[in-house]
């Protein structure tokens, strides 16, 4: 019964989205979408389409030919061009981070070369010596995930290399680990100083005094702030609500980490043989990783050419130095594997097949996410936003802040990108409001909060994609069983957004709004503790 409903639902929504595009057709006066409501259109739709059908290849592609059609003003050819990306389309082929594929791959490749090699179980075995709770395994993860702080990509694929023999050996489902890697990816990076998402945010502000206004925002990121908290005591205390309960409750009494749905199921295979593998075969070719990416993306900064370490961190292609840094990890890896006698160069050649396979689920999700992304901004998302807060915001200045965290998280819902996000409100916020003014920095800092939610929790998100093949879970049930909990944090975010704003009308610091959110937090973590089933 619940597959039938499933399908009339999703049957329906594919109705609704077909009118939606008649009616745009026959309104259309000529002009075409560009910078009006349609921009948001197509994402609307895939991630509708995702959250009915559990099923997100089709819905992103559906996503990404309604953003194809509405960009080419319903001319079937350029629709065509749009959505593969040839000549000056926007699609695939242009939207393609290639770096980025190559670094996921390097990675799978490592994964798979770990495994192969015995590192991975030697470190679960020693894990199990170590680690003796469900609790301390998932504190592990959190703590791992804060101090990769470097990347929120890096951060997803490692945390989850790493932990997953951890929290498999202590029965935690493969959506909560999911879902600890994803709220310590964006949520530690937008609170950073040395982070590749400070150096994306100093770009963005006009005055080149970036980096000073995102340290003083840093305080007022109360999502950010709020999250770590939440993500923390929610694994202390014991607490699950929501569909995640159904999943850690499996975990727990069956043994079963998916649930039923592994995606990833036959794409990396166990070493039959791990009795030879050490714990240095898994530790030291990460620590290798990490040097190796961070050497990466100063390079990519110009750092040996001569700027000095801060400026060409702000400076660094982040996605060029990850894939400088995979290819350098991936051939130590070989070189120390093969010193080691771990394995035969005919497997570990085996490995690059077999490491391609397993990130193909995460490849096709983000180039489809990509080209969605590449639809909403040639559609104009940025110009209608800016036109709406110009419009109609201004004249709530008191509760800006929490206007503000409202428009980037829809806006990072719906495209899929924090970066894109805070880059197209960041400078509206200049626009709006003197540096000067105390609620301009909490509204700064209302941007990368509502930008890191709305990309928390959307299905199209590259980070939430990146957690998903970190925790090789099945990506949409990653996305269900953490959007009640983004949205809990975000819902507290945002009265506290409310009252900071009410604090700093008043001459009292807006800073006292995160004690209080805080509390709220706590006091909402106890409640579900007092009043629901338990794990």
């Amino acid at each position: 019964m619940e597959k039938k409903g499933t399908k009339i639902a999703y049957f329906i929504a594919l109705a609704i989205v077909v009118i939606a595009l008649v009616i745009a057709k026959v309104t259309n006066d000529g002009s075409g979408f560009v910078a009006t409501g349609w921009a948001l259109f197509p994402p609307v739709v895939a991630i509708a389409l995702a959250l009915i059908s559990k099923e997100v290849y089709s819905s992103l592609f559906l996503g990404c030919l309604a953003g194809a059609l509405l960009l080419a003003n319903f001319q079937p050819w350029q629709m065509v061009v749009n959505f593969v990306g040839a000549g000056e389309g926007v699609g695939m082929i242009n939207a393609i981070d290639i770096s980025i594929l190559i670094f996921l791959v390097m990675l799978g490749i490592m994964v798979d070369l770990m495994n192969k090699a015995g590192g991975s179980a030697a470190f679960g075995r020693w894990a199990s010596e170590n680690i003796k709770s469900r609790v301390g395994a998932q504190l592990a993860a959190i703590l791992l995930g804060v101090l990769i702080f470097i990347d929120d990509y890096f951060n997803c694929l490692t945390v989850g290399s790493v932990m997953r023999p951890i929290t498999d050996k202590h029965n935690v489902s493969r959506v909560k680990l999911a879902y600890l890697i994803d709220a310590t990816a964006a949520p530690v990076c937008i609170i950073a100083p040395i982070s590749s998402w400070a150096a994306a945010v100093s770009g963005f502000v006009e005055d080149g005094q970036g980096l000073a206004l995102f340290i003083k925002a840093i305080p007022y990121n109360f999502y950010a702030l709020l999250t770590i908290l939440m993500m923390i005591s929610m694994v202390v205390m014991k607490v699950e609500f929501g569909p995640m309960l159904k999943y850690e409750r499996n975990a727990i009494k069956t043994g079963d980490l998916f649930s039923g749905s592994n995606p990833y199921a036959g794409l990396i295979e166990e070493d039959a043989d791990d009795s030879k593998g050490k714990v240095i075969d898994l530790v030291l070719p990460i620590i290798v990783l990490v040097v190796c990416c961070v050497i990466g993306m100063i390079y990519s900064g110009g750092f040996f050419s001569g700027t000095n370490f801060v400026d060409a961190f702000s400076n660094s292609d982040a996605s060029v130095g990850l894939m400088l840094g995979s290819a350098f990890g991936l051939i130590f890896t070989l070189i120390f594997y093969s010193i080691r006698r771990s394995m035969s160069f005919r497997d570990m050649m085996g490995c690059i097949p077999e490491g391609f396979k397993a990130m193909v689920p995460a490849i096709m999700i983000l180039t489809f996410a990509w080209s969605l992304k590449a639809m909403t901004d040639s559609l104009g998302a940025t110009a209608f936003v800016e036109y709406v807060v110009n419009e109609y915001a201004k004249g709530f200045a008191l509760f800006l802040p929490a206007i503000v965290f409202v428009i980037g998280c829809l806006l990072a819902f719906a495209t899929g990108t924090s970066w894109g996000t805070f880059g197209m409100l960041i400078p509206i916020v200049q626009n709006v409001f003197s540096m000067d003014d105390p609620l301009a920095i909490v509204c700064i800092s209302a941007c990368m909060a509502g930008a890191v939610c709305g990309d928390h929790c959307s299905p199209i998100s590259d980070t939430t994609i990146m957690a998903s093949a970190g925790a090789q879970c099945d990506h949409v049930n990653h996305v269900a069983t953490q959007l009640p909990y983004a949205t809990a944090c975000a819902a507290i975010s945002c009265f506290s957004y409310v009252l900071a704003g009410l604090l700093i009308h008043f001459g009292a610091p807006g800073l006292l709004a995160l004690p209080v959110g805080v509390v709220l937090v706590l006091g909402f973590l106890f409640f579900m503790r007092t009043h629901g089933d338990g794990v």
